[in-house]
């Protein structure tokens, strides 16, 4: 086996940039060894496999980044594959996930409880999903008992739906006047147990969590359509 093209497969099949360190200690394991490959070796065949990559007939390379070494589309190609990335991901939002979002967004900064109240179910899974996808993210905590976590978009989602900044969502078709009033019900009705549908709001409940991921959210009173581009 050919100790340039073994350095490669490894290259290739780590997620994470790999260390010069660590490359010496997996050679040095006894079913290895007879690659007689010390650091100094190591570090000629990354530096040919570097210069392998740079030619133009490659779309990757090999970039020494974060202290390792790793495999990296090359810039050029960054627009290709970020359209394909970004595609992949709206077509994987569900309905529940485009509700909850819709949520975050008009109503920023936002606890997880009072999602929940407004859709009238329980927004783990949808929440877990928006935040690995890096569409929100945490804004501190609350002053409200028990100090829960409060969330709003982040600065990709703005990326992701192609707006320059959140003035540019749509308008939301009716917003309740007295903004005291709302937190006012909000606390009331989640002391006592928030039923599936309220009269503050006039909610149904909503579906499970899955869905049609092609289905726009809608919020009843405060109803708002994400940009067209979610409807993929």
């Amino acid at each position: 086996m050919n100790l340039t093209l073994a350095v490669e497969s490894l290259l290739f099949a780590s997620e994470s940039p790999v260390k010069l360190a660590e490359l010496v200690k997996i050679f040095a394991h006894e079913e290895l060894v007879h690659f007689g490959a010390d650091e100094l070796i190591l570090q000629e065949t990354l530096a040919s496999l570097i210069s392998k990559y740079s030619s133009d007939a490659y779309a990757f390379e090999v970039r020494e980044i974060a202290g390792g070494y790793q495999f990296l589309t090359k810039p050029a190609y960054g627009l290709v594959i970020r359209t394909l990335l970004v595609e992949k991901d709206r077509k994987r939002l569900s309905r529940a996930s485009l509700e909850t979002l819709s949520i975050i967004a008009y109503r920023q900064p936002i606890s997880k409880a009072e999602i929940e109240y407004i859709r009238g179910v329980n927004c783990e899974y949808a929440m877990q999903k928006l935040l690995e996808k890096q569409l929100i993210e945490a804004a501190g905590r609350s002053d409200a008992p028990g100090k829960p976590m409060l969330y709003r978009t982040s600065t990709y989602f703005m990326e992701y739906f192609g707006i320059s900044s959140l003035k540019d969502l749509p308008k939301l078709q009716e917003i309740p006047a007295d903004e005291e009033a709302y937190h006012e019900q909000f606390r009331n009705e989640f002391r006592e147990e928030p039923e599936t549908e309220n009269q503050f709001f006039n909610i149904r409940n909503t579906e499970p969590e899955t869905g049609d991921p092609g289905h726009e959210p809608g919020l009843p009173q405060r109803e708002a359509e994400l940009p067209e581009e979610t409807q993929q």
